[in-house]
């Protein structure tokens, strides 16, 4: 593997350090109160959806997987992807992001939210939804609430209060 190159693995437990610490650097202790961060606690990531970005043996990315209700509907939150600084523009978020959607469609899923950027996430299949559609539990920009369908199905009727999955 040459020192440009990374390869995609799914996560696994001895990644926590490394992922916890690319999490440091990229959101700070600030993350503990995003919306979407509301959505995640308490549940783990779901290890068969998540994955890392490895280069030289060196975790320079993740994405978490974790299950949650849309509606009461069945979906999944894909957050947070962070990679490294200095291997940003490199092309490992946008790699994970396509492993993550690829093994929750093949695994029978029918729909990933995140909040985010559209220009970032739209070529990866994310769209706005209509605002209001999907209500998190905290403040958060309508315009950033995307949902990538992964049926052509999933966006009929989706809506309603996004929560934890219990």
């Amino acid at each position: 593997m040459s020192a440009n190159s990374f390869d995609i693995r799914p996560i696994v437990p001895a990644d926590a350090t490394a992922v916890d610490a690319l999490h440091d650097i990229a959101f700070g202790p600030g993350r503990f109160a995003r919306t979407a961060y509301r959505l995640r606690e308490g549940v783990p990531p779901d290890p068969s959806l998540s994955f890392v970005a490895v280069s030289d043996g060196s975790v320079i990315g993740s994405v978490w997987v974790t299950p949650i209700r849309i509606g009461g509907r069945p979906a999944l939150l894909l957050g947070p992807l962070a990679v490294r600084p200095d291997w940003t523009g490199r092309g490992a978020g946008k790699a994970l992001v396509r492993a993550a959607l690829d093994a929750a469609r093949k695994n029978g899923h029918k729909a990933v939210m995140l909040v985010g950027d559209l220009p970032y996430y739209g070529p990866l299949g994310f769209q706005q939804v209509a605002p209001g559609t999907i209500r998190l539990p905290g403040p958060v920009d309508p315009a950033r609430i995307l949902v990538a369908p992964l049926t052509p199905d999933a966006l009929d009727g989706l809506g309603g209060s996004a929560v934890r999955w219990t």
